[in-house]
Formats: structure tokens, sequence, C-alpha cells
């Protein structure tokens, strides 16, 4: 028996339906691991298919090139067992791994607990799995699972450390927001000291729609410690070696718990030997295993919206980018994105200027691009403006100038981003925040207009600070400091700001972040503290603006509830909750 087992973890960026480039890439870290002398290798949740396949998962023929492309990497596997994500069919549909041994496949686990909250839909899909094997790989058993089943106690992990696996495989397609990797990896280290087991928790990366996904695989040991860490937002091959009689002293003196928690649950864990020799000790020596250390707060956001951005983009099979430049905050923070998703030279910036654009405008959105190496147009409005009323003015005889003169201005940018992305192919970013689509402070067919929604999650107080950092990464200011210090505005009136239509941003997203994060009540806000006539008008805003958050394009998720995935509410709905309560009496 071989004291240590060596794993490896394929952190690889697949995309969904893209067959002959996911077993491609597959087949390129199997045998790399194997050159390395890895007893086992894992791929992420749904590898094979590309995940999250959504309805793709209905069609009889993309479930058979998925089964075709699975026994294509089998032949590939000689002594390190792959542990690879496919969908597996027979009566029902599974979320499944195949165990791929000596060019066969030599087991198949099939997922046994389906989400089915916030982005997850597996229940409209997949039939649950009953057993929960064991593989004896070079003499050491090892568990196989799938995400969720680690997620909660008891269930497959639990079975398996009970039937004597020492070492569990489980791979995942766990999307991002902020700080989830700190949850994770908490919840990772509890499982591993519970079940006394090592645990190898390979995680997909790469952007797919509107989810990101971000690595950081781990291997933990029977204590709780991280031994080993993937980068995050970024392709790795993870390897570490486990030391099994570490393991098998700790079983015996800190027994796993009884099968008490498995009692109601049911769960066969059935043993199948794939090889009872070593690994030859032949095998290269291998250094210290990667313990990279996860980016802060601030980066890991900038980085997501980066990956988000630039898989959307290119996986959509675009090459260029469209941004309107505003000389605001908001689009200068999606250009520095889209520059370093990019490359400066596949990005276009372009000014739309009014009567109402002032001279600092112009020249932040000019200094901006000069920064960044982007390539500028210069397209004025005001005559297609002019054109608008003048053919508007009959039907708007006796009415007063009021919003609509102002988002025919907004909707004339939108036209001419629009034809721009027609002749020469670009995809259009837009540039609107959570801030402002939770609120409706967007114009349809007008700034909302355009492919990707950069921004979509991002709440406007957090923008400023991605742009103060993104400044300090670079050491200088690509995004204008003026920018950054000046009242926000979208100037389609004079001396306009934002505050004239909102609460100050540092209010309104405190509220917004109780309302639409965490669903929290008029009377539960206004007791925070808040002025109970801000409150009530806030979610009236955010509540009548439904139907213009369906018609806005996918944009990058970074928090636990994102508009679209995770936040689903009908567009027409009466339901207005309870009245806000007066404001409670302050102390003196």
């Amino acid at each position: 028996m071989a004291p240590r087992f060596r794993v490896a973890m394929a952190q690889i960026n697949t995309t969904v339906g893209d067959f002959d480039g996911n077993t491609r890439k597959i087949i390129a870290r199997l045998e790399e691991a194997q050159a390395l002398g890895a007893d086992v290798v894992s791929f992420p949740e749904l590898a094979v298919p590309g995940y999250p396949p959504e309805d793709l998962l209905i069609k009889t023929d993309f479930i058979d090139e998925n089964l075709r492309c699975l026994e294509e990497i089998a032949r590939h596997a000689a002594e390190t067992a792959a542990v690879v994500g496919f969908a597996d069919s027979g009566d029902h549909l599974y979320n499944a791994a195949g165990v791929l041994y000596q060019g066969r496949i030599a087991g198949v686990y099939r997922k046994m607990r389906l989400p089915n909250y916030g982005v997850f839909d597996e229940k409209r899909y997949f039939q649950p799995g009953s057993d929960a094997p064991v593989y004896v790989i070079h003499g050491v058993p090892v568990g196989v699972s799938i995400c969720e089943d680690v997620w909660a106690p008891g269930g497959p992990l639990l079975a398996q450390a009970l039937a004597g696996a020492l070492i569990a495989v489980n791979i995942n397609g766990s999307p991002y927001s902020a700080g989830k990797w700190r949850v994770r990896e908490e919840m990772l280290r509890t499982r591993a000291r519970d079940y006394a087991i090592a645990l190898a928790y390979n995680n997909l990366v790469g952007g797919q729609d509107e989810l990101v996904f971000d690595g950081l695989g781990v291997v933990v040991d029977p204590a709780g410690t991280v031994v080993a860490r993937g980068p995050a937002f970024e392709e790795a091959l993870v390897v570490a070696d486990i030391d099994v009689d570490a393991i098998r002293s700790i079983r015996r003196y800190n027994p796993i718990r009884t099968t008490d928690a498995l009692r109601d649950e049911g769960i066969r864990a059935p043993s199948y030997t794939l090889a009872t020799a070593g690994t030859p000790a032949s095998r290269p020596p291998l250094g210290r295993a990667p313990l990279l250390a996860p980016p802060d707060d601030l980066e890991e956001v900038y980085r997501a919206l980066v990956l988000g951005t630039r898989d959307y983009v290119r996986k959509n099979g675009f090459r260029d980018v469209l941004v309107g430049l505003s000389g605001g905050v908001d689009s200068s923070l999606v250009a520095c994105i889209a520059a370093d998703a990019l490359g400066p030279e596949a990005v276009h910036g372009v000014l739309m200027p009014s009567r109402f654009t002032s001279d600092e405008s112009r020249r932040y959105a000019s200094a901006l691009g000069g920064a960044l190496g982007i390539r500028l147009l210069d397209l004025p409005i005001d005559p297609i403006v002019t054109g608008y009323e003048t053919a508007l003015a009959g039907a708007f005889h006796g009415r007063a100038r009021d919003i609509t003169e102002e988002n025919l201005q907004a909707r004339t940018r939108g036209n001419l981003l629009m034809a721009l992305s027609n002749k020469f192919g670009w995809l259009v970013l837009t540039t609107g925040n959570k801030s402002e689509m939770s609120v409706g402070y967007a114009t349809l067919y007008g700034d909302m207009a355009g492919g990707f929604a950069v921004l979509k999650d991002v709440p406007k107080t957090l923008l400023y600070r991605l742009a103060r950092w993104r400044n300090a990464q670079a050491g200088r200011d690509l995004v204008p400091q003026g920018v950054i210090d000046r009242p926000p505005t979208a100037e389609l009136r004079e001396l306009q700001t934002d505050q004239d239509s909102l609460p100050s941003y540092d209010v309104l997203d405190q509220i917004l972040e109780r309302y639409v994060q965490e669903d929290r009540s008029a009377a539960e806000i206004v007791h925070d503290g808040f002025d109970p006539e801000i409150v009530a008008r806030v979610i009236a805003m955010v509540d009548r603006s439904e139907y213009k958050r369906r018609q806005a394009p996918p944009g990058v998720k970074i928090t636990p509830k994102a508009f679209g995935k995770d936040r689903r509410l009908p567009i027409t709905n009466r339901y207005r909750g309870r009245r806000a309560p007066a404001a409670p009496p302050r102390a003196p």
C-alpha cells in the first residue's frame, strides 16, 4: 500500500455544448495528471456537456453526444482513475460522475442531493441517485460525490466514510458570489473533521451567461486544514499528495459518528475495487502542493466581472465590444473591465454629447480613452434629437417638456450604439448598475439597449470602490479622479444630478440590500432607522420596475441574489406589502 495517495484536480473552463472542445480539454489534463503519477484526477460537475446546460438536457441527441464523449475520454484513462462530470441516462436523467479507469467506464456515481433554489433548477431535469459507492483505487478507498452532496451533514459523504472511504473526491459547478469561498471552505473543513476524511473539492472556473465560477479548488485533510488550493478565476491542475496512513491513524482514535444520522436516508455504500496494488514508487516526486491565497474582497469582484465579460464575449463569437462613454463612473468602469478582459484593441468607446453634456464630461471621457488605449468615436446627438422632436411636435402639441424628451436623448444614443453594432459586429456593453436597475432609473431601448450588462449586479456604492481599487492597482488614474469625485448625473437636462430623482446612493443601497437581497419588509427597514417616506418610495420604485428588468440584457452575477437568476417575481402583481409605520422616535 502506498502511504501517499496523489490527487489531481483539473479546474477547467468549459463551454456548454462544446463537446469537442470540452473533451479535448479534459483529455489534455488527464494525460498531464497521468504524467505526474496521479492516482486520481477529477474534473468539474457536468464537465462533458458544460455547466449548466439547462433545457439542452431535454434534447436526446445532446445526451447521446455527451455519452459518446465520455466513452472517448475513458479510452485515455490508464493507471490514473478519472472522475468526470456528465449527464447519465436510463429510465431518467442523472447528474453524474463517471469513474474511468484502464480504458473503460468503471463506475458511475449519480448525484443524490439536487438543489432547487437560487440559480439551480436541477429537479427540473434530474432524478436523484440512490447509492454512494466507494472505489478502491490503488489500494485506497475513495468516495465520489457531486457539489450539493456535501453542503449539509450526513448524506453520501457520511455513508462513504462509514463504508471505509479515506478520501472523498467532490466535483462542483459552484457559482461565484462575493465572499462565498469563505463559507465554502468552512463547510468543507467541518465535513473533513466530522468524518475523518480527506476532501478533494474541485470547482469549475469560467463564465457561462450570467454565472461565473471561481475555481479555488481545495484539498482539506481530516484535521480540517486546507493543504492545497488552486487559483481564483484561472484554469489549473492542482496536485497534492495525501498521507493515507495518517488518516487511518485518525480513524483509530477518533471514530466517525454512528450510523444514526443515516437511519432515515436509506443510503447504500457498495464498494468496487479498481486496483489493489499501490502506485509504483518510480513516479516523479511532487513538490509542495500549491496553496494560493484567495484574492481580497474588491479584487475578487473585479476579477469575476472581467472573467464573466471575457467569456460571454468570446464564447458567443464576438471579438470587439462597444461602450457608450458619458464621462461618468459607470461607463468608465465598464470600459476598464472590457479593456482588461479583451485587450484595449478590442474596445471601442463612443462619446455621444448633447447640448446638456458638460465640457468636463467630454474631457473625462477622452482622458479615460487615452489612459486605457481604447479607440474613440465622437457622435454628437443634437441633430438627431432635434429631428425626433420635430417629428413628434404635432403629436405632443399642448404638452410641456418632461421626462419624455430626456429619454429621447437616451434612446438616440441606444440607436447609435446598435447601428454601430450591426455594421461592425461589435457587442454593445451596457453601463447601468444594480442600484439603477433596482429602482428603474434607466431607459428602455436607451441606456438599457445592448448585449451584455457588465454592472447589472453591482450596487453603485460598490462600483465607486471598484473604480478606486482599479486606479490603485494601475498606480495612476484610469478612471479620472474628477469622475469619482463629482455628483453622478445623466446630463439629460440642465444641472441634473441623480439625487434629483433618487435618495443618496449611500442610503439607497442600504435600503435595497434589505429589500432586494434580504427580502425584509418595509416595517423592518424603517425599524433600522430609515425614513418611512424614503423606504416607501424606494420599495414602490423597485416593485413597479419589474417589467423593465425583464427586458434588460444578461449581466455578471456577483451577489447572492441577482435579478433574473435568483430573484424571480411576476410582472403582473398587485401585492405591495404592508405600509411602513412611522419612524421610531430617536434617542435625544
